[in-house]
């Protein structure tokens, strides 16, 4: 019987039609739900996590989304679909006229079966491993270093990864004398059908263990979780991955270890936002500093600088600091901060103010107003 496994698609909340941009928000959305971070001690939250980040895996590789796609679950896991020690995936396929139409199939389209060329027993790269981590906005900006903690399959410590309990050893398979694989020919009124498929004996690893080692129950392989240190490089934006090479699952049978994926989410800042590598600040100012113009002290990421705002400044005005946004993650130059301004009008006026402001008013007149007094001729054009 085949494992019942949810549909991708169906785990990142897409349909199948999604674009590569909508399969990462639909990533960054979900991974922001159930991050640990955010639900402490929450085992339900932990292992949706873990799935949403298998889906992504593979919906986010356009090799292995193809084969998903093309395939289900068997284009992904050449051992999904099978039985204990039968032929998994697309093992079925044998032979004709003494060539082997597995390994064929293998080599078109990048998955194991039973053709000799990806035998069990061979060298195989460990799996990647995705997690996610939280950064503040400065993290991001900046760059920092950040310990995360990654759950990987590694070598079994107390039999050094032989699946053999401690003492004994594995014993090379009588049956395919440890090949991994076993041969049948059927003659048909076509000719001679040669196939190959995994040994049912040894499971098509070639050996066969007597005494399974108590603690991974002979796979050789047990689940760890570890806490690494990974480097953030300065400039990373929300939604962006980075990886640490060979530290995720352990390969198996001198296989190299696969890769952990980081990929990171920002956390929305009090007073800045991002566009590109550029800082956006919208600044309140008063409308005397408006009027008359002002020094004012603007916050940026790397501290206060000072500005001469020019008499005059309207709602709206943007300026600009060169320099002052975020450094490029490939290191070739920074962005600027585009401070937006805004004029607040006082609320709670007393008499004596009021008073002021209407004397003001009386002195200015319309003709200090541009923006009112064309508005106001439009209108008069309008409806006259």
């Amino acid at each position: 019987m085949s494992e019942e496994r949810r549909d991708l698609y169906e785990v990142l909340e897409i349909q199948k039609s999604a674009s590569d941009e909508e399969i990462k928000k639909a990533y960054r959305k979900l991974a922001k739900k159930y991050h640990p971070d955010l639900n402490p001690g929450d085992k339900s939250a932990e292992e949706k996590m873990k799935e949403v980040n298998a889906a992504y895996e593979v919906l986010s590789d356009k090799e292995k989304k193809s084969r998903y796609d093309q395939f289900g679950w068997a284009g992904i896991d050449p051992n999904y679909g099978a039985g204990a020690g039968g032929a998994g995936g697309f093992g079925g396929f044998g032979g004709f006229g003494g060539v082997d139409l597995g390994d064929i199939f293998g080599s078109m389209f990048g998955f194991g079966g039973g053709g000799s060329s990806q035998r069990q027993n061979g060298p195989m790269r460990g799996e990647n491993v995705r997690v996610s981590v939280q950064l503040t906005f400065e993290e991001a900006a900046f760059g920092c270093e950040k310990e995360v903690t990654v759950t990987r399959v590694e070598n079994c410590p107390d039999c050094s990864g032989t699946g053999a309990k401690k003492g004994t050893k594995a014993e090379t398979c009588s049956v395919c004398h440890g090949t991994g694989q076993v041969m049948s020919q059927q003659r048909t009124p076509f000719g001679v059908f040669q196939s190959s498929s995994p040994c049912r004996h040894c499971g098509g690893t070639g050996k066969v263990i007597k005494e399974p080692c108590d603690s991974c129950k002979g796979s050789g392989k047990v689940r760890k979780s570890r806490k690494i240190k990974v480097g953030i490089p300065a400039g990373i934006d929300d939604g962006q991955t980075v990886s640490v090479r060979g530290e995720g699952n352990r390969g198996t049978n001198g296989g190299p270890s696969g890769d952990v994926y980081v990929t990171v989410t920002v956390r929305e800042h009090k007073l800045f936002k991002r566009e590109g590598n550029d800082v956006i600040l919208d600044m309140p100012i008063s409308f005397v500093q408006a009027c008359l113009g002002a020094k004012l002290v603007v916050p940026t990421l790397e501290g206060k600088v000072e500005y001469d705002l020019p008499e005059g400044t309207q709602t709206g005005t943007v300026f600009r600091l060169r320099g002052s946004g975020i450094k490029s993650i490939n290191g070739r130059g920074k962005g600027d901060q585009y401070v937006r301004v805004y004029i607040e009008t006082p609320k709670n006026l007393g008499k004596k103010e009021k008073e002021i402001l209407r004397e003001f008013e009386k002195e200015c007149g319309d003709n200090r107003y541009e923006n009112k007094k064309s508005f106001f001729d439009k209108v008069k054009d309008i409806f006259k």
